[in-house]
């Protein structure tokens, strides 16, 4: 075991052996010398050697000790190296700690060093190594005893592996695990406080754990040292974790970086909508800023095809999609924003990662799976996803800020506004005309540095690469795929017509089709011009004409119809808040304001008991016509009962439908002619003359009898 095991201090003095108590040997200096001496520790080569510094002496290896010795002084290194494991650095911990060291205690590491081999090469040369202790700390000017400390961090050290060791430390915390633990239950508080997605200051949360502290009788620390124990504890990525959520923790993380250069022109296209923060007028009077769609080439990073409209829908992207696949061929692969307007129906339905709008069985199939495009959804709310954002960007600075939109424009964040915000709006026209420019001048220019571009521009990129690329062309068939939206319907049962938006369409084919479920494909900006038809399955079947036109001219004026209610509908919203400014919540508080103001009421000397009303009884039998009449009349005497003065006693209703009918036109003459009639017959003729027994017989009268009572 000790051949095979050393401990960490190779060569021991006299002193250091008897303070040891190592078994089979003296506890004294004296007497280890001595055992060294009948021993004869001498004699065993390399087993001694001169102790350096001042005072001399002998140290011994520690081979030389007896067996029970060794192995005790192995166990004692053992527990020391555990419990000072600063003490007993291995080689490759000293120089990873030094790495980790900044460059002041490197220097002075270095120094040390200097300072060592200059007093090792004075000693050579023949001086003592007193003397040239003494001459070099002189020069260095330090003290002797500081470089004796400093040789002794480096005995039995390989002079290549002295540097690492010679580094200062840095200091020892002066805060104990213990102390910390007192602090416990406040920091809990304090990072729960402080890590929140509301975002708080430090300052903030310090202040409110601390006022839990003083109620509580918690011990807490100042404010700086309990920030540093919370950055100590909660790492970085944590903290931006739960205060920003997924979308900060990403950005903690470099971006994923896609290599486009392995593709081809119109292998892959990604596609994405963005509001230009310009205010435009359109040919409706409607001022607002307007939505572009773009298919960008991913390997050129080139524009295909554009559209704009006031919103985002699906029948912006089909045009914009046909147009592309129209002027340039269809490509592999689509790289998608997971809105809806992209993932409607008529472009994607059928797609096995669509995960947009319900999924029915008789869903026609969409126009990318009809054409064999393979679909990719980008992360939501993750810009780097979408390589079109960075197209987007230069839009947003060169075109919104063109100098024919001054006045226009309305700054890319609600609080960069500029100084002639809102002062004028472009016509829709003059805008379409300077957007399509400012998209060929982003095209043509030169100069991208691109994996891809290599200093030329998109252009360039795109018509090298599209030369030679394999590019599939759309056949006549296929182009009604993206010119029309479509829509599943059935055919009349009878003739096979078909209504759609209030058109009615047919030809005599499809008078041998009734009740057929079809899918129609239409031109959403021209539904006059008829309609394709097609099967569930996809089959072609024929076209329909459209015979009754009578709905919107196009669908786009439906939508323009609805979305101007929409406006009105807001706009009297903000005038109604404008009438009533105050919030029903804050009525209710103002009334339990005042209700809490009102002084309590006086305690009542004399308590009048309270009864229960006894229960009605409940008849067995089947109602009698005349007795529901006549409960009714008795329910109008007593709701019409006066409160402050009595009726005449020889005054009595009628028991029948009749007779309370004769009453009523008895007190009608007498008021008419002027003869006295009674507070009890008047109230009650005025609750009577309501009820539906004397309405249906006054009818009843009017109709046959001839009667004009009443």
């Amino acid at each position: 075991m000790s051949a095979d095991i050393s401990p960490s201090r190779e060569w021991w003095s006299a002193e250091q052996i008897a303070e040891a108590c190592l078994p089979g040997l003296p506890g004294s200096e004296r007497g280890v010398n001595a055992y060294a001496l009948r021993e004869n520790w001498r004699a065993t080569p390399g087993a001694i050697k001169r102790k350096p510094g001042r005072g001399g002496g002998m140290l011994y290896h520690w081979s030389v000790l007896p067996l029970n010795a060794r192995l005790t002084l192995l166990k004692q290194e053992a527990q020391r190296a555990k419990d000072h494991p600063e003490e007993n650095l291995d080689r490759g911990q000293a120089w990873a700690e030094f790495d980790a060291l900044n460059q002041k205690a490197k220097d002075t590491a270095a120094d040390r060093l200097d300072t060592l081999q200059k007093v090792e090469a004075l000693h050579i040369s023949g001086a003592t190594h007193v003397v040239a202790v003494e001459a070099i700390a002189q020069e260095k000017g330090v003290s002797p005893r500081t470089v004796y400390n400093w040789i002794a961090l480096v005995e039995g050290i390989a002079p290549e592996d002295r540097l690492a060791y010679l580094a200062p430390r840095p200091p020892k915390k002066r805060s104990k695990p213990e102390d910390r633990a007192q602090y416990r239950p406040f920091m809990d508080w304090l990072k729960s406080a402080f890590l929140r997605l509301e975002r708080p200051t430090f300052a903030q949360s310090y202040r409110a754990a601390v006022a839990e502290a003083k109620r509580k009788g918690w011990p807490y620390p100042i404010q700086k040292t309990a920030k540093r124990q919370v950055d100590a504890e909660v790492p970085r990525t944590v903290q931006v974790f739960k205060r920003e959520g997924a979308n900060g923790l990403m950005r903690c993380f470099p971006a994923q970086i896609r290599d486009r250069s392995t593709l081809t022109a119109l292998e892959a296209v990604n596609a994405d909508c963005h509001k230009i923060d310009v205010f435009v007028e359109w040919p409706d009077g409607t001022i607002n800023r307007p939505q572009i769609v773009a298919f960008q080439d991913l390997y050129s990073g080139k524009i295909l095809s554009w559209r704009v409209d006031h919103d985002p829908n699906k029948v912006m992207v089909m045009a914009a999609f046909g147009e592309m696949v129209e002027n340039w061929g269809i490509p592999k692969r689509c790289l998608f924003d997971n809105g809806r307007e992209f993932a409607n129906k008529w472009m994607t339905a059928g797609a096995p990662t669509r995960f947009r709008f319900k999924v029915r069985e008789d869903d026609p199939i969409g126009v990318l799976p009809h054409l064999g495009i393979q679909m990719h959804w980008a992360t939501p709310a993750h810009g780097q996803a979408k390589p079109i954002e960075r197209a987007f960007r230069d839009l947003a600075s060169d075109v919104a800020k063109d100098p024919r939109f001054a006045g226009a424009y309305v700054g890319n964040r609600p609080d960069a506004k500029p100084e002639n915000y809102a002062s004028r709006a472009i016509r829709a026209a003059d805008f379409l005309e300077v957007l399509e420019e400012g998209i060929a001048e982003h095209n043509a220019r030169p100069g991208r540095r691109s994996a891809t571009t290599n200093g030329r521009s998109f252009d360039q990129t795109f018509e090298e690469s599209y030369a030679s690329a394999p590019i599939r062309k759309a056949t006549e068939d296929q182009r009604r795929l993206w010119l029309m939206g479509q829509a599943p319907a059935k055919l009349h049962k009878s003739n096979g017509s078909l209504t759609l938006h209030k058109n009615v369409y047919h030809c005599d084919w499809m008078s041998q089709e009734a009740g057929t479920k079809i899918v129609a494909r239409f031109d959403p900006e021209d539904l006059h011009s008829g309609l394709h038809i097609y099967a569930t399955t996809g089959e072609y079947m024929g076209f329909a004409e459209c015979q009754q036109k009578v709905g919107f001219f196009d669908l786009e004026g439906a939508r323009s119809t609805a979305r101007r209610r929409s406006q009105i509908t807001k706009a009297q919203k903000k005038l109604a808040e404008l009438h009533a400014p105050i919030t029903p919540d804050q009525l209710g508080a103002d009334m339990n304001a005042g209700r809490r103001e009102t002084p309590a009421l006086v305690e009542a000397k004399v308590v009048s008991p309270v009864f229960p009303k006894p229960q009605p009884r409940i008849a067995s039998s089947q109602p009698n016509p005349d007795a529901a009449a006549a409960r009714d009349a008795l329910v109008l005497q007593m709701k019409s009962k006066p409160k402050t003065k009595a009726a005449p006693a020889e005054f009595q209703v009628a028991s029948t439908p009749d007779g309370r009918f004769d009453q009523v036109a008895e007190i009608q003459r007498k008021f008419t002619a002027g003869e006295p009639v009674g507070e009890r017959e008047r109230s009650w003729m005025e609750g009577f003359v309501d009820h539906p027994e004397y309405t249906g017989l006054l009818a009843v009268k009017r109709s046959f009898s001839g009667d004009n009572a009443g």
